[in-house]
């Protein structure tokens, strides 16, 4: 499988998840996420999975500060309904990294490691995503302003000649170079952009 050499690039998100431990799927419980990862899971790279995976990335960085944040103890909340513009795109990375679920999610094993009802919608905020530690209470709250990284000039234009029913290869190629152009600033160039991942006030 041939990706965008940038996906390399992203900063991992690294997390201990101790039912992995406890039914020996990784040693310690240690799991390494990368941006890749979230892109196999929604199924395409795109300014939303790029700005769920910075938000997650930024409230895991807050909320555990020197400590491995701890997968399956936090619970993820959106403002937005499920099935309201992206709220299910960027509650799927969210909870792919966390291990938070909605009412699908794992029971628990003999009382333990219950993922189920840790994901929410429609909850009211001021943010766009709250995530909140389920020993302590702490929660972060974050939304992404993607104006901070202007598309480029040319992409409806690419987007148009692209989706064309005689589009030619090269011009499907012209508009997938300039998309990913565009998430390639968003994950790499604006890693730490505060104007890009905002935290609530």
């Amino acid at each position: 499988m041939q990706m965008p050499s940038f996906f390399d690039e992203v900063p991992a998100i690294v997390v201990a998840d101790p039912l992995a431990e406890t039914l020996g799927a990784a040693e310690g419980g240690l799991i390494e996420y990368r941006y890749v990862d979230a892109v196999k899971l929604a199924g395409h790279s795109c300014p939303t999975v790029a700005g769920a995976w910075l938000m997650t990335r930024a409230a895991l960085a807050r909320l555990y500060p020197g400590e491995t944040p701890r997968r399956g103890e936090i619970r993820v909340e959106l403002r937005q309904a499920l099935d309201e513009g992206v709220a299910g795109v960027i509650a799927s990375v969210a909870g792919l990294v966390t291990g938070a679920a909605n009412e699908g999610g794992f029971k628990g094993l003999a009382g333990r490691f219950a993922r189920q009802g840790l994901l929410r919608f429609g909850v009211a905020m001021h943010g766009e995503i709250r995530f909140t530690r389920l020993d302590t209470g702490g929660s972060v709250e974050l939304s992404h302003r993607l104006q901070a990284v202007p598309r480029p000039a040319c992409l409806s234009e690419l987007l148009r000649d692209a989706v064309a029913p005689q589009a030619s290869a090269t011009a499907r190629r012209a508009f997938a170079d300039a998309w990913q152009g565009w998430v390639r600033s968003i994950v790499i160039d604006h890693t730490e952009d505060p104007a890009l991942i905002a935290l609530a006030a």
